[in-house]
Protein backbone atom coordinates (compact mmCIF):
# COMPACT_ATOMS: atom_id res chain seq x y z
CA UNK A 1 0.00 0.00 0.00
CA UNK A 2 1.32 3.36 -1.24
CA UNK A 3 1.62 5.27 2.68
CA UNK A 4 2.57 8.24 1.11
CA UNK A 5 -0.09 8.56 -1.79
CA UNK A 6 -2.36 7.59 1.45
CA UNK A 7 -1.26 10.53 3.50
CA UNK A 8 -1.03 13.05 0.64
CA UNK A 9 -2.26 16.67 1.33
CA UNK A 10 -5.01 16.46 -0.66
CA UNK A 11 -6.61 12.99 0.88
CA UNK A 12 -5.52 14.89 4.37
CA UNK A 13 -7.32 17.46 3.56
CA UNK A 14 -10.34 15.63 2.61
CA UNK A 15 -10.39 13.46 5.54
CA UNK A 16 -9.79 16.45 7.91
CA UNK A 17 -13.41 18.04 6.26
CA UNK A 18 -15.05 14.85 6.77
CA UNK A 19 -13.99 14.61 10.23
CA UNK A 20 -15.12 18.11 10.73
CA UNK A 21 -18.36 17.38 9.19
CA UNK A 22 -18.96 14.04 11.19
CA UNK A 23 -18.63 15.92 13.98
CA UNK A 24 -20.69 18.73 13.25
CA UNK A 25 -23.22 16.16 12.34
CA UNK A 26 -22.28 14.45 16.01
CA UNK A 27 -22.94 17.62 17.67
CA UNK A 28 -26.18 18.25 15.51
CA UNK A 29 -27.56 15.20 17.09
CA UNK A 30 -26.19 15.41 20.78
CA UNK A 31 -27.76 19.27 20.51
CA UNK A 32 -30.82 18.30 18.35
CA UNK A 33 -31.91 14.88 20.60
CA UNK A 34 -31.43 16.97 23.55
CA UNK A 35 -33.49 19.97 22.20
CA UNK A 36 -36.20 17.45 20.96
CA UNK A 37 -36.22 15.75 24.71
CA UNK A 38 -37.06 19.28 26.09
CA UNK A 39 -39.74 20.75 23.56
CA UNK A 40 -41.45 17.20 23.68
CA UNK A 41 -41.70 17.83 27.14
CA UNK A 42 -42.88 21.33 27.13
CA UNK A 43 -45.56 19.79 24.80
CA UNK A 44 -46.75 17.27 27.05
CA UNK A 45 -46.68 19.70 30.11
CA UNK A 46 -48.66 21.79 28.08
CA UNK A 47 -51.17 19.04 27.34
CA UNK A 48 -51.19 17.99 30.92
CA UNK A 49 -52.48 21.83 31.61
CA UNK A 50 -55.43 21.62 28.98
CA UNK A 51 -57.26 18.48 30.71
CA UNK A 52 -56.75 16.15 27.49
CA UNK A 53 -57.16 12.37 28.06
CA UNK A 54 -54.34 10.62 29.09
CA UNK A 55 -54.19 8.60 26.13
CA UNK A 56 -54.02 11.91 23.55
CA UNK A 57 -51.43 13.38 26.43
CA UNK A 58 -49.19 10.31 25.25
CA UNK A 59 -49.90 10.33 21.47
CA UNK A 60 -49.24 14.10 20.78
CA UNK A 61 -45.98 13.87 23.09
CA UNK A 62 -44.52 11.17 20.96
CA UNK A 63 -46.06 12.39 17.80
CA UNK A 64 -43.87 15.56 18.27
CA UNK A 65 -40.98 13.92 19.47
CA UNK A 66 -40.51 11.92 16.56
CA UNK A 67 -40.83 14.92 14.06
CA UNK A 68 -38.42 16.44 15.72
CA UNK A 69 -36.28 13.93 16.04
CA UNK A 70 -36.95 13.46 12.15
CA UNK A 71 -35.79 16.75 11.49
CA UNK A 72 -32.77 16.22 13.83
CA UNK A 73 -31.59 13.27 11.71
CA UNK A 74 -32.29 15.21 8.49
CA UNK A 75 -29.91 17.91 9.54
CA UNK A 76 -27.10 15.91 10.71
CA UNK A 77 -27.08 14.20 7.27
CA UNK A 78 -27.14 17.54 5.15
CA UNK A 79 -23.89 18.19 7.74
CA UNK A 80 -22.01 15.57 6.43
CA UNK A 81 -23.21 16.19 3.13
CA UNK A 82 -25.80 13.60 2.32
CA UNK A 83 -28.54 15.35 -0.03
CA UNK A 84 -31.62 15.62 2.12
CA UNK A 85 -33.86 15.55 -0.72
CA UNK A 86 -32.76 12.09 -1.75
CA UNK A 87 -33.56 10.72 2.13
CA UNK A 88 -36.84 12.78 1.43
CA UNK A 89 -37.82 10.72 -1.87
CA UNK A 90 -36.77 7.56 -0.04
CA UNK A 91 -38.85 8.43 3.47
CA UNK A 92 -41.55 8.82 1.07
CA UNK A 93 -41.16 6.08 -1.06
CA UNK A 94 -41.05 4.18 2.30
CA UNK A 95 -43.45 5.40 3.84
CA UNK A 96 -45.85 4.71 0.63
CA UNK A 97 -45.03 1.20 0.74
CA UNK A 98 -45.80 1.08 4.66
CA UNK A 99 -48.86 3.02 4.25
CA UNK A 100 -50.25 0.55 1.23
CA UNK A 101 -49.41 -2.48 3.28
CA UNK A 102 -51.26 -1.29 6.58
CA UNK A 103 -53.88 0.56 5.17
CA UNK A 104 -56.32 -1.45 7.81
CA UNK A 105 -53.84 -0.02 10.88
CA UNK A 106 -53.46 3.26 9.58
CA UNK A 107 -57.30 3.69 9.09
CA UNK A 108 -57.33 2.60 12.72
CA UNK A 109 -54.75 5.08 13.76
CA UNK A 110 -56.96 7.62 12.23
CA UNK A 111 -60.10 6.63 14.28
CA UNK A 112 -58.11 6.63 17.30
CA UNK A 113 -57.06 9.79 16.66
CA UNK A 114 -60.60 11.51 16.11
CA UNK A 115 -61.98 9.86 18.96
CA UNK A 116 -59.21 10.76 21.48
CA UNK A 117 -59.65 14.84 19.76
CA UNK A 118 -63.74 14.84 19.54
CA UNK A 119 -64.44 12.61 22.37
CA UNK A 120 -67.77 10.58 21.62
CA UNK A 121 -67.09 8.34 25.05
CA UNK A 122 -64.53 8.25 27.44
CA UNK A 123 -62.97 5.11 29.93
CA UNK A 124 -66.02 4.03 32.17
CA UNK A 125 -68.81 4.66 29.73
CA UNK A 126 -71.59 2.54 28.74
CA UNK A 127 -72.02 2.43 25.27
CA UNK A 128 -73.23 0.29 22.15
CA UNK A 129 -71.17 0.34 19.06
CA UNK A 130 -70.57 -1.97 16.29
CA UNK A 131 -73.43 -4.57 17.63
CA UNK A 132 -71.54 -4.70 21.09
CA UNK A 133 -72.76 -3.26 24.71
CA UNK A 134 -70.37 -2.44 27.54
CA UNK A 135 -68.42 -0.49 29.43
CA UNK A 136 -65.25 1.41 27.88
CA UNK A 137 -62.11 0.45 29.70
CA UNK A 138 -59.65 1.31 27.10
CA UNK A 139 -58.90 3.66 24.42
CA UNK A 140 -55.60 3.08 22.47
CA UNK A 141 -54.56 4.55 19.22
CA UNK A 142 -55.29 1.45 17.10
CA UNK A 143 -58.40 -0.17 19.21
CA UNK A 144 -60.85 0.60 22.12
CA UNK A 145 -62.09 -1.89 25.00
CA UNK A 146 -65.31 -3.04 26.30
CA UNK A 147 -66.07 -4.90 29.28
CA UNK A 148 -69.70 -6.65 28.43
CA UNK A 149 -71.98 -7.23 31.76
CA UNK A 150 -71.45 -10.90 31.49
CA UNK A 151 -67.61 -9.90 31.98
CA UNK A 152 -66.36 -10.50 28.41
CA UNK A 153 -63.94 -8.29 26.64
CA UNK A 154 -64.66 -6.89 23.37
CA UNK A 155 -61.52 -5.08 21.17
CA UNK A 156 -62.92 -3.13 18.61
CA UNK A 157 -60.93 -1.61 16.60
CA UNK A 158 -61.06 2.48 15.72
CA UNK A 159 -61.35 2.60 12.02
CA UNK A 160 -64.91 1.33 12.06
CA UNK A 161 -65.81 2.55 15.33
CA UNK A 162 -65.26 6.14 14.69
CA UNK A 163 -67.18 5.91 11.36
CA UNK A 164 -70.14 3.73 12.47
CA UNK A 165 -73.07 4.57 15.16
CA UNK A 166 -72.21 4.69 18.80
CA UNK A 167 -74.89 5.15 21.57
CA UNK A 168 -73.31 6.62 24.84
CA UNK A 169 -75.63 6.18 27.67
CA UNK A 170 -73.64 7.84 29.77
CA UNK A 171 -73.36 11.31 28.31
CA UNK A 172 -76.68 12.65 30.76
CA UNK A 173 -75.16 10.73 33.47
CA UNK A 174 -78.35 8.85 34.27
CA UNK A 175 -80.23 6.19 32.12
CA UNK A 176 -83.90 4.66 31.63
CA UNK A 177 -85.08 1.53 32.16
CA UNK A 178 -87.46 0.22 29.41
CA UNK A 179 -89.52 -2.98 30.86
CA UNK A 180 -92.73 -4.15 29.66
CA UNK A 181 -94.80 -5.89 32.56
CA UNK A 182 -98.72 -7.40 31.24
CA UNK A 183 -101.34 -8.04 33.66
CA UNK A 184 -104.49 -9.34 32.79
CA UNK A 185 -107.76 -7.69 30.90
CA UNK A 186 -110.13 -8.35 33.98
CA UNK A 187 -107.51 -6.35 36.36
CA UNK A 188 -107.59 -2.59 37.93
CA UNK A 189 -104.59 -0.97 35.76
CA UNK A 190 -105.00 1.74 39.05
CA UNK A 191 -103.81 -0.69 41.35
CA UNK A 192 -101.17 -2.68 39.15
CA UNK A 193 -99.57 0.70 38.74
CA UNK A 194 -99.42 1.26 42.68
CA UNK A 195 -97.76 -1.81 43.56
CA UNK A 196 -95.45 -1.34 40.52
CA UNK A 197 -94.28 2.45 41.38
CA UNK A 198 -93.93 0.73 45.42
CA UNK A 199 -91.36 -1.91 43.84
CA UNK A 200 -89.65 1.09 42.06
CA UNK A 201 -89.54 3.44 44.86
CA UNK A 202 -88.33 0.59 47.57
CA UNK A 203 -85.37 0.22 45.10
CA UNK A 204 -82.21 2.51 46.25
CA UNK A 205 -80.82 2.00 43.26
CA UNK A 206 -83.57 3.53 41.41
CA UNK A 207 -83.18 7.43 40.75
CA UNK A 208 -86.73 9.88 42.13
CA UNK A 209 -85.43 12.62 39.82
CA UNK A 210 -86.28 11.73 37.08
CA UNK A 211 -89.03 10.09 38.90
CA UNK A 212 -89.54 6.52 37.24
CA UNK A 213 -93.37 5.84 35.70
CA UNK A 214 -96.21 2.82 34.90
CA UNK A 215 -98.47 3.85 31.83
CA UNK A 216 -100.24 1.66 29.79
CA UNK A 217 -98.24 0.61 26.56
CA UNK A 218 -100.50 -1.81 24.63
CA UNK A 219 -103.71 -3.60 24.32
CA UNK A 220 -102.39 -7.65 23.88
CA UNK A 221 -103.83 -10.46 22.51
CA UNK A 222 -103.87 -12.03 26.21
CA UNK A 223 -102.85 -8.81 28.24
CA UNK A 224 -102.60 -5.33 29.13
CA UNK A 225 -99.12 -4.20 28.91
CA UNK A 226 -97.37 -1.69 31.19
CA UNK A 227 -94.47 0.37 30.32
CA UNK A 228 -92.42 0.17 33.80
CA UNK A 229 -89.95 2.80 33.17
CA UNK A 230 -87.18 3.41 36.24
CA UNK A 231 -84.15 5.62 36.26
CA UNK A 232 -80.69 4.91 37.50
CA UNK A 233 -77.05 5.92 36.97
CA UNK A 234 -75.76 4.01 34.45
CA UNK A 235 -73.29 1.71 36.50
CA UNK A 236 -76.83 -0.15 37.84
CA UNK A 237 -78.74 -0.37 34.71
CA UNK A 238 -78.51 -4.35 35.20
CA UNK A 239 -79.01 -4.58 38.71
CA UNK A 240 -82.21 -2.26 38.27
CA UNK A 241 -83.30 -4.34 35.18
CA UNK A 242 -82.94 -7.72 36.77
CA UNK A 243 -83.89 -6.00 40.34
CA UNK A 244 -87.10 -4.36 38.96
CA UNK A 245 -88.50 -7.08 36.83
CA UNK A 246 -88.29 -9.75 40.15
CA UNK A 247 -89.68 -6.49 42.37
CA UNK A 248 -92.74 -6.21 39.80
CA UNK A 249 -93.39 -10.15 39.78
CA UNK A 250 -93.71 -10.20 43.87
CA UNK A 251 -95.45 -6.79 43.87
CA UNK A 252 -98.17 -7.73 41.45
CA UNK A 253 -98.62 -11.20 43.47
CA UNK A 254 -98.79 -9.29 46.61
CA UNK A 255 -101.22 -7.36 45.27
CA UNK A 256 -103.62 -10.27 44.04
CA UNK A 257 -103.14 -9.21 40.37
CA UNK A 258 -102.76 -11.95 37.89
CA UNK A 259 -100.14 -11.78 35.36
CA UNK A 260 -101.31 -13.73 31.93
CA UNK A 261 -99.80 -16.60 30.13
CA UNK A 262 -100.76 -17.60 26.52
CA UNK A 263 -103.03 -20.10 26.50
CA UNK A 264 -105.00 -22.24 24.09
CA UNK A 265 -108.60 -23.48 23.92
CA UNK A 266 -109.31 -26.73 22.39
CA UNK A 267 -112.81 -28.01 21.35
CA UNK A 268 -113.40 -31.09 21.38
CA UNK A 269 -116.27 -31.73 18.17
CA UNK A 270 -117.57 -35.41 18.25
Amino acid sequence: MDFEKLLSPENMQMATSFGLKLLGALIILIIGFWIAKKISGMVKKALAQRSLSPELQSFLGSFVSILLKVAVLLAAAEAVGIPTASLAVIFGAAGLAIGLALQGSLSNFAGGVMILLFKPFKVGDLITAQGHTGNVTAINIFVTTLLTPDNKTVILPNGPLSNGDVTNFTTDGKIRVDLVVGIGYGEDIKKARTALMAAMTANPKVLQTPAPSVNVLELADSSVNLAVRPWCNPVDYWDVYFGITEASKEALDAAGIEIPFPQRVVHNVN
